[in-house]
């Protein structure tokens, strides 16, 4: 290969990584919010059961509850997967070229 080829990919992969760097700080903001959410409806709950609120209010805050917590069970899932890909197209592992 020609050094201007490998300095091109070079400049491609690092410029991946710092993709990969704001997709996963995104995706750590996202969880963040999505536990914050779980935690209201968290509350919601243990008020529903207190018996504070109506019944048709309480289904349908025990419904949103378990869709926020399959939600944050996806995003977790996402941001393992997303970590696992940046590892792999890290500019420091190469395996044709070992030397970089």
């Amino acid at each position: 290969m020609s050094k201007e080829v490998m300095k091109e990919l070079i400049k491609t992969n690092i410029s991946l990584e710092k993709k990969n760097i704001e997709l996963l700080n995104s995706v750590n903001q996202l969880t963040k919010k999505v536990d914050n959410l779980v935690e209201i409806f968290t509350k919601a709950a243990s008020h529903i059961e207190k018996g504070d609120v109506k019944e048709p209010l309480a289904a349908k805050l025990s419904e949103l509850l378990d869709q926020n917590k399959k939600i944050a069970r996806g995003l977790i899932l996402l941001e393992r997967y997303v970590k696992e890909k940046a590892s792999f197209s890290s500019p420091l592992y190469n395996e044709e070229n070992p030397e970089i």
